[in-house]
């Protein structure tokens, strides 16, 4: 029974830009927290300052959630977070001290870099036989069974 769940896991992430989305959520999960640290007693957060140190990690967080389940918009989701991490070098803590921001950007290229593997309508080797460009194949449905 367990390893069918993790065949079947493992089946799914491979239809997704799993590893990218991972490090997305990762580096928004370091940036709310390095954008949340006190010094002593004092904890400082002014303005639209301490307003994007909540929002930015919160919606790579979503963004990286996101292109895990909807691998279909992955270039769109990419390239947020590519562009949040970029900003998060002025909008959260130098971008999480660094970290947050190469997770983010490493993320955000791998999410957009994903492609869904080619269905093979040819089992020969010629050329000539082989369809120019065949179809991608789309990802499973998340529930298993339903369409």
């Amino acid at each position: 029974m367990a390893s069918s769940r993790l065949a079947m896991f493992s089946a799914w992430r491979c239809q997704r830009p799993f590893v990218g989305g991972i490090l997305a959520a990762l580096a928004g999960v370091e940036m709310f927290f390095s954008g949340q640290l006190d010094v002593g007693n004092i904890h400082v957060q002014v303005g639209i300052e301490g307003l994007q140190a909540t929002i930015i990690p919160v919606l790579m967080v979503l963004l990286g959630i996101l292109a895990m389940l909807m691998p279909v918009h992955r270039i769109f989701y990419g390239v947020i977070v590519l562009v949040l991490s970029v900003y998060s070098l002025i909008g959260v803590n130098l971008g999480g001290f660094f970290i947050g921001m190469l997770l983010g950007a490493i993320g955000g290229i791998l999410i957009v870099a994903w492609m869904p593997k080619k269905a093979a309508h040819a089992t020969s080797h010629d050329p000539a036989e082989a369809p120019a460009d065949p179809a991608p194949v789309e990802p499973a449905p998340l529930v298993p069974g339903r369409s």
